[in-house]
Protein backbone atom coordinates (compact mmCIF):
# COMPACT_ATOMS: atom_id res chain seq x y z
CA UNK A 1 0.00 0.00 0.00
CA UNK A 2 2.40 2.74 1.25
CA UNK A 3 4.41 1.86 -2.37
CA UNK A 4 0.91 2.27 -3.99
CA UNK A 5 0.68 5.75 -2.67
CA UNK A 6 4.03 6.97 -3.17
CA UNK A 7 3.76 6.03 -6.76
CA UNK A 8 0.05 7.72 -6.88
CA UNK A 9 1.54 11.09 -4.96
CA UNK A 10 4.67 10.88 -7.94
CA UNK A 11 2.74 11.00 -10.90
CA UNK A 12 0.33 13.22 -9.94
CA UNK A 13 3.32 15.25 -8.95
CA UNK A 14 4.47 14.54 -12.61
CA UNK A 15 1.06 15.61 -14.19
CA UNK A 16 1.06 19.02 -11.67
CA UNK A 17 4.38 20.06 -13.02
CA UNK A 18 4.10 18.62 -16.62
CA UNK A 19 0.83 21.22 -16.83
CA UNK A 20 2.54 24.00 -15.42
CA UNK A 21 5.01 23.97 -18.22
CA UNK A 22 3.11 23.48 -20.76
CA UNK A 23 0.64 25.61 -19.59
CA UNK A 24 4.29 28.12 -19.27
CA UNK A 25 5.44 27.38 -22.94
CA UNK A 26 2.34 28.57 -24.83
CA UNK A 27 3.66 29.35 -28.47
CA UNK A 28 2.54 31.90 -29.86
CA UNK A 29 0.86 32.55 -33.21
CA UNK A 30 1.63 35.19 -36.14
CA UNK A 31 -0.32 38.29 -35.00
CA UNK A 32 1.11 37.97 -31.24
CA UNK A 33 4.83 37.61 -32.86
CA UNK A 34 3.89 40.91 -35.57
CA UNK A 35 2.91 43.10 -32.14
CA UNK A 36 5.59 42.08 -30.17
CA UNK A 37 8.34 43.01 -32.84
CA UNK A 38 6.17 46.16 -33.60
CA UNK A 39 6.53 46.66 -29.61
CA UNK A 40 10.16 45.94 -29.71
CA UNK A 41 10.30 49.29 -32.56
CA UNK A 42 7.94 51.26 -30.85
CA UNK A 43 9.91 51.61 -27.33
CA UNK A 44 13.04 52.47 -29.22
CA UNK A 45 11.23 54.93 -31.40
CA UNK A 46 9.43 56.62 -28.58
CA UNK A 47 12.76 56.38 -26.26
CA UNK A 48 11.11 54.11 -23.96
CA UNK A 49 13.90 51.42 -23.26
CA UNK A 50 12.01 50.01 -20.90
CA UNK A 51 8.78 48.95 -23.21
CA UNK A 52 11.07 47.57 -25.71
CA UNK A 53 13.17 45.64 -22.63
CA UNK A 54 9.85 43.98 -21.44
CA UNK A 55 9.86 42.31 -25.02
CA UNK A 56 12.74 40.28 -24.00
CA UNK A 57 12.70 37.27 -21.80
CA UNK A 58 14.81 37.67 -18.19
CA UNK A 59 17.32 36.01 -19.98
CA UNK A 60 17.64 36.44 -23.14
CA UNK A 61 20.34 37.01 -25.22
CA UNK A 62 20.91 39.87 -27.81
CA UNK A 63 23.66 39.64 -29.70
CA UNK A 64 25.63 40.91 -32.94
CA UNK A 65 27.51 38.23 -33.98
CA UNK A 66 30.54 36.90 -34.16
CA UNK A 67 31.83 39.25 -31.30
CA UNK A 68 30.69 42.58 -32.27
CA UNK A 69 27.94 43.18 -29.08
CA UNK A 70 26.34 40.93 -26.49
CA UNK A 71 23.61 41.58 -24.05
CA UNK A 72 22.76 38.86 -21.54
CA UNK A 73 19.24 39.51 -19.73
CA UNK A 74 16.58 42.00 -19.74
CA UNK A 75 18.36 44.22 -17.32
CA UNK A 76 21.73 44.26 -19.72
CA UNK A 77 19.27 44.96 -22.98
CA UNK A 78 17.11 47.61 -20.89
CA UNK A 79 20.55 49.36 -20.16
CA UNK A 80 21.87 48.90 -24.03
CA UNK A 81 18.62 50.57 -24.90
CA UNK A 82 19.21 54.04 -23.24
CA UNK A 83 18.07 52.91 -19.56
CA UNK A 84 16.26 55.45 -17.36
CA UNK A 85 17.83 58.21 -19.25
CA UNK A 86 16.91 57.22 -22.42
CA UNK A 87 19.15 57.58 -25.66
CA UNK A 88 20.84 60.78 -26.48
CA UNK A 89 19.83 60.50 -29.92
CA UNK A 90 15.75 59.41 -30.91
CA UNK A 91 15.81 56.37 -32.96
CA UNK A 92 13.50 55.97 -36.01
CA UNK A 93 13.32 51.70 -36.31
CA UNK A 94 10.83 50.41 -39.48
CA UNK A 95 10.44 47.05 -40.16
CA UNK A 96 10.17 46.17 -43.57
CA UNK A 97 9.36 42.50 -43.38
CA UNK A 98 8.72 40.55 -40.89
CA UNK A 99 7.85 36.38 -41.15
CA UNK A 100 7.14 33.88 -38.27
CA UNK A 101 7.35 30.49 -37.71
CA UNK A 102 4.84 29.40 -35.08
CA UNK A 103 5.76 25.21 -35.01
CA UNK A 104 9.64 26.32 -34.44
CA UNK A 105 8.58 29.60 -32.84
CA UNK A 106 11.70 31.47 -34.96
CA UNK A 107 11.19 34.98 -36.87
CA UNK A 108 13.28 37.64 -38.61
CA UNK A 109 12.80 40.87 -39.95
CA UNK A 110 14.44 43.33 -41.93
CA UNK A 111 14.85 46.89 -40.82
CA UNK A 112 16.00 50.00 -40.94
CA UNK A 113 17.04 51.73 -37.87
CA UNK A 114 18.28 55.49 -37.68
CA UNK A 115 20.13 57.10 -34.57
CA UNK A 116 22.46 59.79 -35.89
CA UNK A 117 23.41 57.16 -38.64
CA UNK A 118 21.19 55.26 -40.54
CA UNK A 119 21.96 50.88 -40.71
CA UNK A 120 19.38 49.01 -42.48
CA UNK A 121 19.45 45.01 -41.63
CA UNK A 122 18.54 41.69 -40.59
CA UNK A 123 17.32 39.64 -37.20
CA UNK A 124 16.65 36.60 -36.29
CA UNK A 125 14.64 35.85 -32.96
CA UNK A 126 13.57 32.95 -31.27
CA UNK A 127 10.79 33.22 -29.24
CA UNK A 128 10.24 31.44 -25.88
CA UNK A 129 6.58 32.04 -23.13
CA UNK A 130 5.58 34.56 -25.59
CA UNK A 131 8.61 36.79 -25.14
CA UNK A 132 12.23 37.59 -27.22
CA UNK A 133 14.82 34.84 -25.78
CA UNK A 134 17.23 34.90 -28.59
CA UNK A 135 17.70 38.33 -30.59
CA UNK A 136 20.59 37.90 -33.46
CA UNK A 137 20.70 41.34 -35.78
CA UNK A 138 23.30 42.39 -38.81
CA UNK A 139 23.21 45.51 -40.16
CA UNK A 140 25.29 47.69 -42.72
CA UNK A 141 25.63 51.29 -42.04
CA UNK A 142 24.41 53.56 -45.20
CA UNK A 143 23.69 56.78 -46.22
CA UNK A 144 20.52 55.13 -48.64
CA UNK A 145 17.17 55.01 -47.68
CA UNK A 146 15.66 51.53 -47.88
CA UNK A 147 14.48 51.77 -51.15
CA UNK A 148 17.55 53.03 -52.61
CA UNK A 149 19.17 50.21 -50.09
CA UNK A 150 17.72 47.35 -51.84
CA UNK A 151 17.44 48.94 -55.91
CA UNK A 152 18.80 45.78 -57.58
CA UNK A 153 16.66 43.26 -55.20
CA UNK A 154 13.22 44.92 -54.47
CA UNK A 155 10.27 42.76 -53.15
Amino acid sequence: MKKFVLTTLFLVGVLIRSSAQSANHKPIGRAEFMRLMQTVAAGLNENNGRKAADCFALDAIYSEPPNKQIYRGRDRIFEFFGGWKGRPNVMQMVWHHLTFDEQTQIGSGEFSLTNGTTVHGMVSVRIRDGLIGNWREYFYQSTLDWNGFVLQNPF
